[in-house]
């Protein structure tokens, strides 16, 4: 009875906690808005009655090519995705399906890259794009990233846990072995695809370094290098427009995720992330 009287108090303070822990999490954001909307005298201190205003925004918009910024980033986590996809679903499917000398030595040296920071290639990277004379392009940023260690691993967990008898089913039906895969396999990892899918573009989206270092001119440079170099003192800091380009930059994602919450968390949980 003890135990059963304090569940509600336990219960209580859980909420609690978490409704704080949410609040820590959102006061940056409620900041950026705060400022972007309000003239810059109002940075600093809050005042209920402060007027609102767009102007910081029209300020950011015409400061720098956020738009430009903007179509190279969908440009740039479209492909990456697509190509990711693409690669992963057929090694994965092979590394769960297919049988053939050195699978498992082969599946090993794929783990193997997921201990690898991408970081540590940096150099090399850099040196071969530009022997390939592909630096400062989309396709520069994108090409170190094309293939997915931890989306072959994920996609392939998925793949072992469909029934085999759907395989068999399908083949005696007449499907080939690229028919199988599309016809029962990619159908039935779809909440695997998604959380990955998720989980790529919120990364490519806010990747920095090596955009940083494979660009050098407005018509690549996606939007987390524009803005960071919107934000030194050179461009002369005034954080209303600083915090009105970051919103305009991330708004893309925040609305996302406003819309779509709900099929974000279902698609971690069935597909095993935590």
């Amino acid at each position: 009875m003890m135990v059963a009287d304090h569940h509600p108090i336990g219960r209580s303070l859980e909420t609690l906690g978490a409704w704080l822990l949410g609040l820590l999490w959102m006061l940056p954001l409620l900041y950026a808005v705060w400022t972007a909307f309000h003239p810059a005298i109002y940075a600093t201190h809050f005042d209920p009655l402060a007027p609102l205003t767009f102007a910081n925004l029209e300020a950011a918009r015409q400061a720098a090519p956020f738009t430009r910024y903007l179509i190279n980033t969908v440009m740039l986590v479209t492909l990456i995705l697509a190509a990711q996809f693409v690669l992963c679903t057929l090694a994965a499917f092979a590394f769960a399906r297919l049988i053939f000398p050195g699978r498992d030595l082969l599946f090993a040296v794929v783990l193997l890259q997921l201990m690898v920071m991408p970081d540590v290639l940096l150099v090399e990277n850099y040196r071969t794009l530009v022997q390939l004379h592909l630096a400062d392009t989309i396709l520069a940023i994108a090409l170190p990233y094309l293939g997915s260690a931890f989306g072959i691993f994920l996609l392939r967990q998925t793949f072992l846990t469909i029934p085999q008898p759907l395989d068999d089913a399908a083949r005696l039906e007449g499907c080939g072995l690229l028919a199988r895969l599309w016809r029962v396999y990619v159908p039935l990892a779809k909440p695997t695809y998604i959380a990955y899918g998720l989980v790529s573009v919120s990364y490519h989206w806010n990747n920095f370094l090596w955009p940083l270092v494979i660009t050098n001119s407005v018509t690549t440079r996606p939007l987390t290098v524009g803005l960071a170099i919107f934000a030194t003192t050179d461009q002369g800091i005034d954080w209303s427009i600083v915090t009105a380009a970051t919103l305009m930059t991330s708004a893309p994602l925040l609305v996302a995720f406003l819309l779509f919450q709900r099929q974000f968390v279902q698609s971690f949980m069935r597909a095993g992330i935590r």
